[in-house]
């Protein structure tokens, strides 16, 4: 469902570096190609000999991840219906000046309740919703959800990101996306649970936090039986395969 673009008040949060430490050097995470090397070429048809498999190369880089979070708060006007049980010579009641009739019954309520059956009285009301929620989200490099996870303690990121960054410059991959469309994906979840038919609405989107977080991560490119292309990847700041 579609609503208007929210307010954004504040200023926007400047954008945090962060770079992962990385855990592995390029001889551990050979040992670990060499180990896991068949992976990328098993089937159940056939079983795959270490020695048929060719290590081409083996390359450190640093892949970008956006991590945000943000609140949302806004308030509107909605139409509900809320029911009420009267007694059974209730036949209408009066709210706010306007009349709200009991429902007619139907030939089975009679004969089952009697004379003496509670009436139900459909109120037609409007009702005022406040809303304040946060959220987080963390996208791949081309802006695709996430689950990625990491310690942001000083034993598990870099002192200085953008002297890692700079010796590593023609190794970092960055964003596909830009920090808008990030932004606006935030926004869109943070309103996607709102009612579908509102008015008056006003409101507001706070982003709180931005940051770009770059991963270690060797690729090992293989080939295999039949010149089969495979690739392994390694988290070096996790210490394990992707």
């Amino acid at each position: 469902v579609s609503h208007p673009s929210s307010v954004l008040k504040n200023k926007l949060p400047d954008v945090n570096t962060v770079a992962l430490r990385k855990f592995l050097d390029e001889g551990d995470a050979m040992a670990i190609v060499d180990q896991k090397k068949t992976d990328p070429f098993q089937s159940f048809l056939s079983r795959i000999n270490k020695d048929d498999i060719v290590v081409d190369s083996l390359k450190l880089h640093y892949e970008c991840i956006l991590t945000l979070s943000g609140r949302y708060k806004a308030d509107y006007f909605k139409s509900a219906t809320h029911t009420i049980s009267v007694d059974s010579n209730v036949h209408d009641v009066y709210l706010g000046g306007k009349t709200f009739p009991a429902r007619p019954k139907s030939r089975l309520e009679k004969t089952l309740g009697g004379s003496k059956r509670k009436n139900k009285i459909d109120l037609k009301l409007d009702e005022h919703v406040f809303i304040d929620r946060n959220d987080q989200m963390t996208l791949d490099r081309s802006g695709k959800l996430t689950t990625y996870s990491f310690k942001s303690d000083q034993e598990n990121i870099e002192n200085y990101p953008q002297r890692i960054l700079k010796e590593n410059q023609p190794n970092i991959q960055k964003l596909e996306i830009t920090h808008d469309t990030a932004i606006q994906k935030l926004e869109s979840r943070l309103k996607q649970s709102l009612d579908t038919d509102i008015r008056d609405l006003t409101d507001e989107f706070i982003l709180q936090e931005i940051s770009e977080v770059y991963i270690p991560i060797f690729e090992a490119r293989l080939t295999g039986p039949k010149q089969k292309a495979g690739v392994l990847r390694i988290d070096a700041a996790r210490k394990k395969i992707l």
